[in-house]
């Protein structure tokens, strides 16, 4: 089993290394990929040593499935060319995940619809993935017809540069800026470009998203995309109408029963999903799950994942082994 990981060298590609290892992927040959400056590089895998290569040289050598975090740029040229040299790429970019053609998986929710023919994979949004992976339990018994969220987002999300930001800011250190304004002790409202509608492109990523992942295009969403100074993972505030009524405790079991969701919710020992506790960790916490007292059928709840890994690498992981497990590559 070849597996390339494209942007190795970067932030979400040196976590998609770790959760390769961790999981024990059937890794035989490692392909790690970058920009022309990082080749020959060395990446440290499982205990063995491999030089970073560059794209042509990756598709050359012919890989069963290649992790693409490299940006949509990269992701639009390669991607079909690894497809045509019969890779199966998994790409963590925005490039493809509203392609009609192209599959948008989150496994527990929609794994069993790729196909072996279906040789380009998008990897959702994270803060969707989390949301999505969330409520998919809730949609089933209840039906969702429109959910309200505000998300609080880790600089971990814009990458390197924005970490390294945060961290001059806090200790008084002038230094480049990847946001237009400073982070630390901050909030800004916008992640993303503002697109015509007046919402940014990561507020419309979760409008589009859900959509498509969950299967019904009926399911009202608005969001509104928030970064802070965190660096554990990103949280929702998400408020949910139903057609159906529900009962809390119901939910509550619906949400534990759910694949790779964890209810984190006692509020009389102050227990609820935060970043401080989510980061590292595959899972999607769940808290603060009371009732709307203002309309019916409305439920609030709090969610939580760290954004690196089940938002981005983990999910990427997963689908390839939903791959591998099935002999779709």
């Amino acid at each position: 089993m070849k597996v390339a990981v494209v942007g190795a060298t970067g932030m979400v590609g040196e976590v998609m290394l770790k959760v390769l290892a961790e999981r024990n992927f059937p890794v035989t040959e490692l392909i790690p990929v970058a920009s022309e400056r990082s080749v020959g590089k060395e990446i440290e895998f499982k205990g063995n040593t491999f030089k970073v290569v560059s794209l042509e040289t990756a598709v050359s050598l012919k890989p069963q499935i290649a992790l693409f975090s490299a940006g949509g740029d990269t992701s639009k040229e390669w991607a079909p060319k690894f497809a045509a040299a019969g890779v199966t790429v998994i790409d963590n970019s925005s490039a493809w995940r509203m392609d009609p053609t192209k599959k948008l998986v989150v496994p527990e929710i929609n794994a069993r619809e790729i196909t072996p023919e279906d040789k380009i994979i998008a990897n959702p949004n994270c803060s969707t993935i989390q949301m999505v992976l969330a409520l998919s339990g809730l949609h089933k018994k209840y039906n969702i017809e429109r959910i309200v969220v505000s998300t609080y987002q880790s600089v971990t999300g814009t990458g390197v540069k924005a970490v390294k930001q945060l961290e001059n800011e806090y200790a008084g250190i002038e230094g480049e800026m990847a946001y237009k304004y400073p982070i630390h002790r901050n909030a800004i409202p916008q992640i993303d470009v503002f697109e015509d509608n007046g919402y940014t492109k990561e507020e419309m990523k979760m409008v589009r998203e859900t959509k498509k992942i969950m299967g019904d295009d009926s399911i009202r969403v608005t969001a509104t995309t928030v970064r802070i100074p965190t660096v554990g993972g990103h949280s929702e505030s998400v408020n949910i109408e139903f057609s159906n009524d529900f009962d809390i405790n119901d939910v509550r079991r619906v949400l534990a029963e759910t694949p790779g969701v964890v209810v984190q919710d006692n509020i009389s020992a102050f227990e609820y999903p935060m970043p401080l506790y989510a980061e590292g960790k595959d899972d999607v916490y769940v808290g603060r799950i009371r009732r709307d007292e203002t309309q019916p059928n409305t439920l609030n709840m709090w969610i939580v994942a760290d954004n690196l890994r089940k938002g981005a690498a983990t999910n990427a992981v997963q689908i390839a082994e939903y791959l591998v497990a099935n002999n779709l590559v």
